[in-house]
C-alpha cells in the first residue's frame, strides 16, 4: 500500500488540502488493489473454464476450488455482488458435473 505522507507533494491537480491528497492516494491504492483482484478472479474462472471444456475432471477440480476461493474473497470485498458470486459458482459447479 502506498505510504500517503511520501507521496502528498506528488499529488497535482488536486485540493490543495492535505487530507484531500491523502484519501485520493489512498483511493487509488484501493483501486489498483480491487483490479489485481478481480483479474486474479477471472483468470481463475477461465482456468476452470478451459479444463472443463477439455474434459479433465481432476484438473477441474482442482481450477473448481480456487475460482469459487477467488469468487468468494472478491465477494467478502465488495467488489461483486454476493449473488453475483452464488450465479458464477453454481454455475461452475454445474459445468464440474456435467464432466464424466
Amino acid at each position: 500500500m502506498l505510504h500517503a505522507n511520501i507521496l502528498l507533494e506528488e499529488v497535482f491537480g488536486l485540493p490543495n488540502i492535505k487530507s484531500a491528497k491523502k484519501r485520493v492516494l489512498l483511493a487509488e491504492a484501493r483501486n489498483a488493489q480491487n483490479r489485481v483482484q478481480k483479474s486474479a478472479m477471472k483468470t481463475a474462472i477461465k482456468k476452470f473454464e478451459a479444463a472443463a471444456e477439455e474434459g479433465n475432471r481432476t484438473e477441474a477440480e482442482g481450477a473448481y476450488k480456487v475460482a469459487v476461493k477467488k469468487v468468494d474473497m472478491a465477494a467478502s470485498k465488495g467488489l461483486i455482488h454476493k449473488n453475483n458470486a452464488a450465479h458464477k459458482k453454481s454455475a461452475m459447479t454445474l459445468k464440474l458435473n456435467k464432466i464424466g
